[in-house]
């Protein structure tokens, strides 16, 4: 039977906040919760302070709780991308019999171990993010991908691994809030990796892409080839450091800059057509009006743009794969909304570009801005949590306890008046029915019939009832069937 679990991720941006749950049955994923909130207490995608994060982040959470009516009991996270370095690990094993057919556990092992022996420079700072395998090594055959050399016969393997190495203070600052909030990490992902699964074909992969996610805070680029991460780099500039150039030019808050850059804003001002003769008026506060041509302020952010993409072009350059990029550059994150980014991208670097959506790889209904380029981080880790087979994220809450009223006791056999004592007589049978030969059908009594207060009143009262009694039998079964008794 095909159980159904929860998945639930958060993407720590440095503007944003973003939590996204899934339900998961089998290869069916839904999300059914996307939402984002302004950041606080991040620098560059990583948490600064995290006294201040942790607030919104919960009020986040608990919503999301009281809407879906679950509880989240933890969440995939993702790793800050700058202050990330990549280095080169190697590694073999001896194989006991080299005609048993190599595995995928021996090749995750050969991971593992290459992962856990690289001699950090220092421990105390230095965490490892992740590894990517760069190519495998067998007795008569070198430069194997992962795929080719599971199956294969060999004595020795051998592998060399990229491997991600990141600040353990970042690492730590996250476990401090959700141990606060309660909450448990399932896992840590490497965001790059996971973008690429989220936004790349494998035929882009194969053929040579760069992926920019431009973010808030950071920009980074991973370089594929051959079907692999050959090369990642990050700057510390990206959307935010527009916005701060508006608010200084214009002399307006961050807030107004960034509702601004995100109405009107736009790269390559000499493209604007008409829109660039249009004027912006702004008013803050009590302040007289101040206009702004939207001319202007295109060139505010063209300028800082073209730095952010000479930085990332730098760095596709080192990674010496400039010319084997023959899918050209793939542009997502939340950057990748500013109008002519992809035109100026093209402009400056040659190659073809496009901008990055998640791949429907799952369905969504009534989650707004799942589908954009600044959701692909979280829904990326969503769908690599469901490869991984994480546990259950989360459990619907505990259903009140309701008291089931107790069970009217059941009547007994009927008892003949004739086989009844004088006590059950006076007091009542507890629930018996009375069977009247007289009348031939039972007559039910009251349950219990109250007691009396003193004898000497019943008594009085049974006298007053039964004051024709001497009769004989007949009249007393008349008398007892009485509605006055």
């Amino acid at each position: 039977m095909i159980t159904e679990k929860y998945i639930a991720a958060i993407d720590l941006g440095t503007a944003k906040f973003a939590l996204s749950v899934a339900k998961v049955k089998g290869d069916d994923v839904q999300v059914i919760y996307y939402r984002e909130v302004p950041a606080v207490g991040m620098r560059n995608s990583n948490i600064a302070i995290p006294k201040k994060a942790s607030d919104p982040l919960e009020k986040l959470i608990r919503e999301a709780e009281n809407e879906l009516m679950i509880k989240i009991m933890q969440v995939v996270i993702g790793l800050p991308r700058y202050s990330v370095t990549q280095e080169i690990a190697n590694g073999g094993i001896p194989r006991g019999n080299p005609d048993d057919y190599i595995t995928r556990e021996e090749v995750e092992a050969l991971k593992s171990i290459a992962v856990e022996s690289y001699p950090l420079d220092d421990p105390d700072t230095q965490i490892m993010f992740g590894a990517v395998a760069q190519s495998f090594s067998i007795d008569d055959q070198i430069q194997l991908v992962e795929e080719d050399v599971i199956g294969t016969l060999s004595s020795t393997l051998e592998g060399s691994f990229k491997v991600f190495v990141g600040s353990r203070r970042a690492t730590t600052a996250i476990d401090k809030i959700f141990n606060s909030l309660g909450i448990a990490i399932a896992k840590k992902y490497f965001l790059p990796d996971v973008v690429a699964e989220t936004v790349l074909s494998e035929e882009e992969k194969d053929n040579g892409v760069a992926l920019i996610d431009f973010g808030a805070g950071v920009t980074s680029v991973a370089i594929y080839h051959g079907g692999i991460m050959r090369h990642y780099a990050a700057i510390p500039f990206g959307g935010r450091s527009i916005t701060s150039d508006i608010r200084s030019e214009c002399s307006i808050s961050e807030k107004l800059a960034e509702n601004i850059k995100l109405a009107y804003g736009a790269c390559l001002p000499s493209r604007l057509s008409s829109l660039s003769e249009k004027i912006i008026q702004i008013r803050y506060e009590d302040a007289p009006y101040k206009e702004v041509p939207v001319k202007y302020l295109s060139e505010i952010i063209d300028a800082r743009a073209r730095e952010i993409i000479d930085a990332i072009l730098f760095g596709i350059q080192e990674s010496g794969l400039e010319k084997a990029l023959r899918s050209g550059i793939v542009l997502t994150g939340g950057g990748a909304n500013l109008a002519n980014l992809k035109n100026l991208i093209k402009d400056m670097s040659g190659y073809n570009v496009r901008v990055g959506y998640p791949k429907h790889l799952f369905s969504a209904s009534g989650c707004l801005g799942v589908y954009d380029p600044s959701a692909t981080s979280a829904i990326g880790m969503l769908l690599a949590a469901k490869r991984d087979n994480l546990p259950d994220c989360a459990m619907a809450p505990e259903a009140p306890k309701v008291e089931v009223p107790a069970e009217e006791p059941a009547w007994e056999e009927a008892v003949p008046i004739a086989q009844m004592t004088e006590e059950e007589f006076i007091h009542g049978t507890s629930g018996k029915l009375i069977e009247d030969e007289a009348f031939g059908e039972p007559v039910k009594p009251q349950k219990k019939p109250k007691a009396p207060k003193t004898p000497s009143v019943f008594w009085k009262k049974i006298n007053v009832k039964l004051s024709g009694l001497k009769g004989g039998l007949d009249k007393l079964y008349t008398d007892i069937t009485d509605d006055n008794i």
